[in-house]
């Protein structure tokens, strides 16, 4: 059996924590924005596959131009990246997965090309994976940088310092990586770690639509006098917040978008929102409720 072969592997997953730390103990990187893939690419060939298994050849095809600068076979753990105004861009990089038209395809290659950052390899003509990952990064050294393939820089032991930069630069998060993991495939463990980079802020509840165990709510934000969507946020029944959005009488819709089997409420009460970032169109990257704001 060859890992490289059978091209079966599942990418290793991520712990989640609230705050950056510094260890001696751990490899630090940032978290990119972008489409996490496994690389199996030799002189030879190259298939790349995303998070869910499936083959991205078609869909990213300046990547297959990789195996120009590989003689080995080798498997290669990263993210689709694509850069926009000097940073990845998800809502650009989502809306090029989603092409099938071929000419459209071709227009985006030319005009927002991706990246391959790799930050891990697993196979260079033998099985990395039970390698301490402090020696899997030395291998994956000796792959040079090219506009294709870019190794995901790292920095020892203060993760703190780096999570000030990601800040400052409004960027994803970190991740943190004991420097003696092995590669465990398909698997969530706490020896590397993500923290993200999150916004927190207040937002409108504006209407809802009625769920078996949930609700989802819409949410706005003033602007001027009128009230702009921003997005949809589940809030579970068992918390005290679902009673008092049901307590709320039925009325006009405030909100400047009209959403079918939803009722509207008037936007009096304000909950408090934890998202990730804002898209192209203003709307809320993975929102999660935290409460009504009761002050």
């Amino acid at each position: 059996m060859s890992a490289f072969k059978d091209k079966d592997i599942k990418p290793m997953l991520l712990h989640e924590e609230n705050k950056p730390f510094d260890d001696e103990n751990y490899l630090f990187e940032m978290k990119f924005d972008g489409i996490r893939a496994l690389m199996y690419v030799s002189s030879k060939e190259i298939v790349i596959k995303n998070r869910k298994g499936f083959i991205v050849n078609d869909t990213f095809p300046e990547l297959l131009e990789i195996k120009k600068y590989i003689k080995k076979e080798c498997i290669f753990d990263g993210e689709i990246v694509l850069m926009q105004d000097d940073k990845p861009s998800f809502s650009k990089l989502q809306e090029r997965a989603l092409l099938k038209n071929k000419k459209r395809i071709e227009y985006f290659r030319n005009n927002y090309p991706v990246t391959f950052v790799c930050f891990d390899i697993l196979y260079e003509n033998k099985d990395l994976m039970n390698l301490p990952l402090i020696n899997r990064k030395e291998i994956l050294s000796k792959y040079d940088d090219n506009d294709l393939f870019v190794k995901s820089r790292v920095v020892d032991t203060k993760g703190k310092e780096l999570f000030k930069f990601i800040k400052k630069n409004n960027l994803e998060g970190i991740v943190a990586k004991l420097k003696t993991s092995e590669y465990i495939p398909g698997i969530r463990t706490k020896e590397w770690i993500k923290i993200k980079n999150v916004h927190i802020e207040d937002f409108y509840i504006c209407g809802y639509k009625d769920g078996e165990d949930v609700i989802s709510v819409l949410l706005g934000e003033k602007v001027g006098k009128k009230y702009r969507f921003v997005s949809k946020v589940v809030v579970g029944k068992k918390r005290k917040d679902y009673e008092l959005i049901m307590s709320c009488s039925e009325c006009k819709n405030y909100l400047d978008t009209d959403f079918e089997e939803y009722k509207f409420i008037k936007p009096k009460y304000k909950c408090t929102i934890e998202f990730l970032e804002r898209t192209n169109s203003n709307h809320l990257r993975h929102p999660v409720f935290r409460g009504i704001r009761t002050d």
